[in-house]
């Protein structure tokens, strides 16, 4: 009698006419496997914009920017002070203004940034996203960086010139007029995000000499931390500790001109998965309709089988057979399901612009579909499915125990 619950639940879960499956079983399985695919789906690409969003991104905007009121004078002596914090994994000057590029008929407007080329590999990743060309020709007086999309925007490559237009004055006898310089592109880099847009890198020195400064002073200092979520309070322990107080020092962190992107993603992520195990739930409760048919169909055989013996855990238990192998059978489906879809969505979204004829992820900061299965995230989803299924399985296999056969079978 051990082994009746399972022989008579798999029984039940067959159809009449010798199919694999009952209809009602097959709908039921098909609802959870389509919710347990979705969560997959939208979870992983969720994981992967997040881990794009820490390396790519991220991994080029500086986590933190040591400030001044004023210019750093000798910036060297305070990057000193600064490595020595064991929280501080490297540390650079860095310039930023805003300027407009043109070349042709084309301008865009563009971040311009000063960095020394020797050490940006310590404090950025964008040195191994180099399409074409190289950040060590970068020199004072000469060459610029820029990314694929603006170079393919502008329609310029190595070794072209580019106009810049900064937003710095130059005073002459004749007024005030923006400060205005031809460079020559030396390297393009494709981080295929928002930054490729924007982001333009020349010499530090030759920012400097954009800004009035000398070649000791600098802008800001920018610092790479052993924990990107801790900078602001990494940035405040630096002020205190490692920098003379009474000088004027400030920071600015990621968290203050990225974090909000950063927060969307935590929020939509969590609310998501709140409405997608909602539809799992619901395509949980077809599981409860299946076994409430079933046992409603199968109430002379209940009622035969108690009046054979057959107690009320063997009851529940031929029940919550079948609901755990709708249950199972629904998961396992699922899971199969969003792991095959989930890496070629990207070719699918590539499928669809080059159909429309339209750029379907231009206007977000990445542009295209990254993905991240994380088993932990797998197992909770099962774990949770499992325990909606039986909690659905329950209730119809409780009401088929309580059947009285007398009443059942009065008019057999």
């Amino acid at each position: 009698m051990t082994s009746l619950p399972i022989y008579l639940g798999y029984k039940y879960f067959r159809s009449k006419k010798g199919a694999f499956a009952s209809f009602t079983s097959i709908m039921a399985i098909a609802g959870l496997a389509l919710g347990v695919a979705a969560l997959v789906i939208v979870l992983s690409v969720m994981n992967g914009f997040e881990r794009e969003l820490q390396t790519r991104v991220l991994g080029v905007v500086p986590h933190l920017i040591i400030k001044n009121e004023e210019s750093i004078e000798n910036y060297d002596d305070s990057i000193a002070r600064l490595i020595q914090a064991p929280e501080v994994q490297a540390a650079s000057p860095y310039i930023e203004t805003q300027g407009l590029m043109s070349f042709g008929n084309r301008a865009r407007g563009v971040f311009l940034t000063g960095i020394l080329p020797s050490i940006e590999k310590e404090v950025s990743i964008l040195p191994e996203y180099m399409f074409a060309g190289s950040l060590d020709q970068l020199s004072p007086k000469e060459g610029i960086v820029i990314g694929g999309w603006l170079s393919r925007y502008l329609g310029v490559s190595i070794g072209d010139s580019v106009s810049i237009t900064t937003t710095n004055l130059r005073s002459s006898v004749l007024g005030s007029f923006p400060r205005s310089l031809s460079l020559k592109v030396v390297g393009i880099f494709e981080l295929k995000a928002e930054l490729d847009q924007s982001l333009a890198l020349i010499h530090h020195d030759l920012a400097a000499n954009l800004l009035n400064l000398t070649p000791n002073q600098t802008q800001g200092i920018r610092i790479k931390t052993s924990d990107l979520f801790k900078a602001n309070e990494i940035g405040y322990s630096l002020l205190e500790e490692n920098l003379p107080q009474d000088q004027g020092f400030y920071f600015s962190s990621w968290q203050r001109t990225h974090g909000t992107l950063f927060q969307a993603i935590q929020l939509e992520k969590k609310l998501i998965s709140l409405m997608l195990f909602l539809i799992i739930t619901v395509a949980a409760f077809n599981i409860l309709s299946t076994l409430v048919m079933t046992v409603k169909s199968k109430e002379r055989e209940i009622a035969i089988l108690k009046t054979m013996g057959c107690s009320n855990p063997q009851l529940i238990g031929i029940f919550l057979t079948l609901g755990m192998i709708i249950g199972f059978l629904g998961i396992f489906i699922g899971l199969v399901l969003g792991l095959l879809i989930t890496p070629n969505i990207d070719s699918t979204i590539h499928f669809v612009e080059s159909f429309t004829n339209r750029a379907l992820m231009d206007s977000y900061f990445i542009n295209y579909f990254p993905y991240e299965f994380r088993p932990s995230q797998l197992i909770q989803i099962s774990a949770t499915c499992i325990f909606l299924s039986l909690l659905f399985s329950f209730f119809p296999a409780y009401k088929a125990a309580k059947l009285n056969p007398v009443t059942i079978l009065r008019h057999e």
